[in-house]
């Protein structure tokens, strides 16, 4: 590990369940900003906002795994809700003035929301090592709106070992999604030990 990089993402990388997860961020949150975000260099939160803009998107904007807040501060005039399942990081979160609402929900359960709720989906830091993989894809579908524009930013190698690709090509030939667009981005600054470490950012529209 070097000295720029937080010894709790090899923990994150490594936690198995809800339960994991939440207890994880219940003693994280309070210092995540400062020693996750500004330590890491962590610029996939605005890579992927920028990608939303640049592919048309529109809110209302559900904000998946929001954590502090490092995606909705990059969204400036935009109707965006955010959902974590940890309730000290949506605590964190409501400090930042930026979100409509905030809600606690499993990404692999049914989530407190109404179908068809969303023009736009977008994610930075939830699907990756120890998080959430492509089984939450169908329960994000079912409360997006037609035609709403999804921007989801995957961990490369989680992309990889969990199958994203399979389920996105089902959900394509069932007629769920448009035709994926996937897009190679950074997850840290250049200048950090870590910037090889790479996303794939995921953009379709729901059908």
């Amino acid at each position: 590990m070097s000295a720029d990089e937080t010894p709790k993402l090899g923990t994150a990388y490594a936690l198995e369940g809800a339960d994991e997860v939440r207890a994880l961020y219940r003693g994280w949150a309070s210092t995540y900003d400062a020693d996750f975000i500004e330590r890491m260099a962590y610029v996939l939160p605005g890579i992927v906002a920028g990608v939303f803009r640049r592919h048309g998107g529109a809110g209302p904007v559900l904000d998946v795994g929001c954590g502090s807040g490092a995606v909705g501060m990059q969204m400036p005039g935009t109707r965006i809700d955010g959902l974590d399942l940890s309730p000290e990081m949506l605590a964190v979160a409501a400090g930042k003035g930026v979100y409509t609402r905030l809600i606690e929900g499993d990404l692999l359960a049914r989530l407190p929301l109404e179908d068809s709720a969303y023009r736009g989906v977008i994610s930075a830091g939830t699907f990756t090592h120890g998080h959430v993989g492509p089984e939450a894809l169908d329960e994000l579908i079912r409360v997006s709106a037609e035609a709403a524009l999804f921007c989801l930013g995957v961990n490369a190698e989680h992309f990889a070992a969990h199958g994203f690709g399979r389920k996105l090509a089902e959900l394509h030939r069932a007629g769920r999604i448009t035709a994926p667009v996937l897009e190679d981005h950074p997850i840290y600054d250049a200048a950090h030990d870590r910037a090889g470490d790479r996303s794939t950012v995921v953009v379709f529209r729901r059908c």
